[in-house]
């Protein structure tokens, strides 16, 4: 097993607002909102990142994308979303454990990238 933040909200360590869990994937608010809807998907089994995922890993990375509709719209961004996945340091990933951003609500998102 390992340690990192997200593997200890899986196993119930540390506390999670959960809003989607199956065998596979657990989805939990952010605890640091940048939009009205921020959700975290994360799949259950440790993979660090999009960089270290391999064919196995497969059936888990495309679980998260499909539930992730039904995610946003039950949190309320009905009219669409944007997902994200910060891969490694040039990527923005701070947490060393894939998982999808769901970020959304009732007002358009705004530009993808800063310059």
């Amino acid at each position: 097993m390992h340690d990192c933040l997200f593997c200890r909200i899986v196993r119930g360590e540390i506390p999670a607002a959960k809003v989607y869990e199956d065998d596979e994937v657990l989805a939990f608010r952010d605890i640091q909102p940048q939009r009205p809807v921020h959700v975290l998907v994360i799949p259950k089994r440790h993979i660090t990142s999009l960089a270290h995922a391999t064919p196995e890993d497969t059936l888990v990375l495309g679980r998260m994308l499909a539930v992730a509709n039904g995610i946003a719209v039950d949190q309320g961004s009905t009219d669409g979303f944007r997902s994200i996945i910060n891969t490694g340091r040039v990527g923005g990933q701070e947490v060393m454990h894939v998982h999808m951003h769901i970020v959304g609500g009732p007002d358009p998102v705004g530009p993808m990238l800063k310059r």
